[in-house]
C-alpha cells in the first residue's frame, strides 16, 4: 500500500501535542537553569546565596543525567507493571510537583527537591511517549513511522522554541516564582491533553511473562548485545551536545549579544536551536534526504554517522571562538550561531534518526526497555562531561583543558568515536520488528 493511501492512527495528534506542551515545561525550565543557579538562589533567611559557575555546571549535567536515567524506571513500570498509558499519566503528576517546588521555594532544597522530582517524572516518561508513537502502527500503515516520529521530534522543537524565547524574558522581568510557575501550570494542560486521547490509543497491556520469554532468548539478549554497541556513540553524542546548556551559555556571557537589532540574553541564544530544528527536518525530509540517497544508499546508520562526524567542526569552532575571548577580544555572538547551524543539522541526523532507528530494532516486548536504554546513554554522556570537570579541578593532568583547550578535547574525542562508529555500522546486521507483525 502507498503511503499516500495509509492513515496516519488517532492517537497521533494527542500525543505529537502532550509533547509539545511537556517540552514547553521543560525547556522553559531547563533554558534558565543555570542562569538561576548562578544568580538567583537565596538562603533560608532570604539573602543572596547563587552557586558558582563549576557549581551550577555540575549541577546542570546530574540533573540532565538524571532526567535520562530514570526512564530505565519508566521503561519497566510500562512494560512489566502497569503499561504505558498509566506510566504516563502517573509520573506527569510528579513532573508538576517539581515544577511547583521550584516556583515556591528558590533555596538549594527548592532546588535539588524540584529538579529531583521533575527528573522522576520527565525521566519516567520519556521512554513511554515515543513507544507509543511507535505502538500505533502495523504493517498497514507502516510507511508512516518515520513521518509520525518526524511530527513528534517537530513538536519538540515547538515547545523548544517557545519557551527559549519566553522563559528567559519572564525570569528577567518577573522573577523565578513566575518563570517556573507557568511551566507548573503548563505541564498540568499537557497531561489532560494525553489523558483525552485515551480511547484513541493502541495500548500494549503490560505482560511481564511475556517480556521474560522475548528478552531472555537467544533473540532478545543478541538485540540488546548489539544496540547496546551502538548505544555507546551515542553516549559520546550527547557528552557534547548537552553542553549548549552550560558551557555554551556560560561562553555566550563573554560575547557581544547585539545581533540583528536585538540585545539576547545569554540563556535566550538557544532559542535558535529549535528554529533550526524546524526549518532541517522539514528540508530533510522533503528535499535534503532524497537528494542524498541518489548520491549514497542513506541508511538509518549512515545518516547518525554523519551527525557524528558533524560534531568535530561543531567544536573546533566553539574552540576557536574560546581562544579569542581568552586573548581578550570581544566577539559577537554570530559566531555561535554558527556553531549552532551545525551541531542542530548533526542532532537531525544523529538524534531523530536513531529515535526511529532504536524503536524499530526492538522486539515488540522491549520498545519501552530499549528506549530506556537508548536515553540511560545521555545520562553516561551527561556523567562523562561532569567526570571530565570534575577532573578539571581536582587531576593535575586535566588541569590544562580549561578555555580553548576544553573544547579541542571534545573535538578529538569525538573524532576517535566517529572512527569506531565506521567500524561498529560495518558490524552490525539490522532487522526490524513492529507491532502485529
Amino acid at each position: 500500500m502507498g503511503v499516500e493511501k495509509q492513515r496516519m492512527p488517532g492517537g497521533i495528534p494527542f500525543l505529537v501535542g502532550n509533547e509539545a506542551v511537556e517540552r514547553y515545561t521543560y525547556y522553559a525550565m531547563r533554558t534558565i537553569l543555570t542562569v538561576y543557579m548562578t544568580k538567583y538562589l537565596l538562603d533560608a533567611q532570604g539573602g543572596s546565596s547563587p552557586l558558582s559557575d563549576a557549581e551550577g555546571t555540575a549541577v546542570f549535567h546530574f540533573f540532565a543525567a538524571a532526567n535520562y536515567f530514570f526512564p530505565i524506571l519508566g521503561s519497566i513500570l510500562a512494560d512489566l507493571v502497569i503499561g504505558k498509558y498509566l506510566t504516563v499519566i502517573s509520573l506527569s503528576v510528579i513532573y508538576v510537583l517539581g515544577c511547583a517546588f521550584l516556583a515556591v521555594d528558590q533555596t538549594r532544597l527548592g532546588l535539588f527537591v524540584g529538579l529531583g522530582l521533575i527528573a522522576l517524572g520527565s525521566g519516567g516518561i520519556k521512554p513511554c511517549m515515543v513507544a507509543m508513537v511507535g505502538d500505533q502502527f502495523t504493517k498497514s500503515n507502516e510507511g508512516l513511522l518515520g513521518r509520525a516520529v518526524r511530527y513528534f521530534y517537530m513538536s519538540v522543537q515547538v515547545g523548544g522554541l517557545v519557551s527559549t524565547l519566553v522563559s528567559p524574558v519572564v525570569l528577567e522581568n518577573y522573577g523565578p516564582k513566575v518563570a517556573f510557575g507557568i511551566p507548573a501550570v503548563l505541564m498540568g494542560l499537557a497531561t489532560l491533553i494525553f489523558w483525552a486521547g485515551r480511547n484513541t490509543y493502541v495500548k500494549m497491556p503490560p505482560n511481564f511473562q511475556a517480556f521474560k520469554k522475548e528478552v531472555l532468548t537467544e533473540e532478545g539478549l543478541a538485540v540488546i548485545g548489539r544496540l547496546s554497541g551502538l548505544l555507546l556513540f551515542i553516549t559520546a553524542f550527547f557528552s557534547l551536545y548537552d553542553q549548549n546548556g552550560s558551557s555554551w551559555v556560560l561562553q555566550a556571557e563573554k560575547m557581544d549579544l547585539k545581533f540583528m537589532g536585538i540585545t539576547w540574553l545569554p540563556s535566550q541564544v538557544q532559542a535558535v536551536n529549535p528554529i533550526l530544528c524546524l526549518v532541517f527536518v522539514f528540508f530533510f525530509d522533503r528535499w535534503g534526504f532524497p537528494a542524498m540517497d541518489k548520491v549514497v544508499k542513506l541508511t538509518s546508520l549512515r545518516k547518525m554517522g554523519f551527525g557524528l562526524f558533524l560534531m568535530i567542526p561543531t567544536f573546533l569552532l566553539t574552540a576557536w571562538i574560546q581562544h579569542r575571548i581568552d586573548a581578550g577580544e570581544t566577539l559577537n555572538i554570530a559566531w555561535q550561531l554558527i556553531a549552532w547551524v551545525i551541531l542542530t543539522v548533526a542532532e537531525v541526523l544523529t538524534y531523530a534518526t536513531s529515535l526511529e532507528f532504536f524503536y524499530a530494532q526492538a522486539p515488540k516486548r522491549m520498545k519501552s526497555l530499549v528506549q530506556g536504554l537508548f536515553l540511560l546513554a545521555v545520562t553516561l554522556g551527561n556523567l562523562f562531561t561532569v567526570a571530565v570537570n570534575w577532573g578539571i579541578a581536582n587531576i593535575a593532568v586535566f588541569k590544562n583543558l580549561t578555555g580553548a583547550s576544553y573544547f579541542v578535547f571534545y573535538a578529538g574525542f569525538m573524532a576517535l568515536m566517529t572512527v569506531a562508529f565506521i567500524v561498529a555500522a560495518a558490524l552490525y546486521k539490522e532487522k526490524t520488528y513492529l507491532q502485529g507483525e
